[in-house]
């Protein structure tokens, strides 16, 4: 099968979206993280975060660095962060050769989780919030191909996403980076017509409890 059509057979002969070029790592996130849908706040809020810090490189490149993140940012627990002395934080990872040294990026993840727990006493948790705008049937492509993943690196609702947090303050959350968070967290199912996870992702999001 070729990887025109963004599949790929993999050693075990399973076929698979391709852009995971079966390296180990990248290849077990494929299976066991991507679209799996979540429901856990600080998971959440750590995968918007590495969205952000993901912005102008390769998901790789952070995912091989996630365990340093959350050494350094407190496991993502925002409500830790949230009460942080930021300034002399933001200088510390700056000097912390394990993340990306982005002051603005680094300063997000503060700024950012105050607007959380803002957010999940708004609504009784962050899950709670972004699920609500979960995307229904028919705002969905009837096949899910590589063409019509292509024509999403944004969408209706990651823009309407993006634009509820900017407006309570979010940095670092354009529409391209909340359409790549929906994926991974599960809240649609991206995964290729022909890919053996594409079933199993629809199964788990219909034993879903929504928030």
């Amino acid at each position: 099968m070729s990887e025109l059509n963004g599949l790929t057979v993999g050693e075990d002969g399973e076929t698979r979206c391709a852009w995971h070029g079966n390296l180990p790592d990248y290849r077990r996130y494929h299976d066991e993280e991507w679209g799996r849908p979540v429901a856990d706040d600080i998971r959440l809020f750590e995968k918007l975060c590495l969205e952000g810090f993901q912005s102008g490189l390769s998901w790789l490149t952070i995912l091989r660095k996630r365990e340093n993140f959350r050494a350094a940012f407190h496991g993502f627990d925002f409500r830790i962060l949230a009460v942080e002395d930021e300034a002399p934080a933001v200088e510390r990872h700056l000097q912390d050769a394990g993340i990306i040294r982005h002051r603005g990026k680094i300063a997000s993840v503060y700024n950012n989780a105050r607007r959380a727990v803002a957010l999940a006493e708004e609504h009784g948790s962050l899950a709670r919030f972004f699920w609500s705008f979960e995307p229904g049937p028919h705002q969905r492509p009837k096949v899910m191909d590589l063409s019509a993943l292509r024509a999403m690196p944004k969408t209706e609702t990651s823009t309407r996403i993006s634009k509820e947090l900017k407006k309570r303050g979010w940095s670092f959350v354009g529409p391209t980076t909340v359409y790549a968070f929906m994926q991974a967290m599960g809240m649609v199912n991206d995964h290729l017509e022909g890919c053996i996870c594409r079933p199993r992702i629809e199964e788990a999001r219909a034993a879903f409890d929504r928030p």
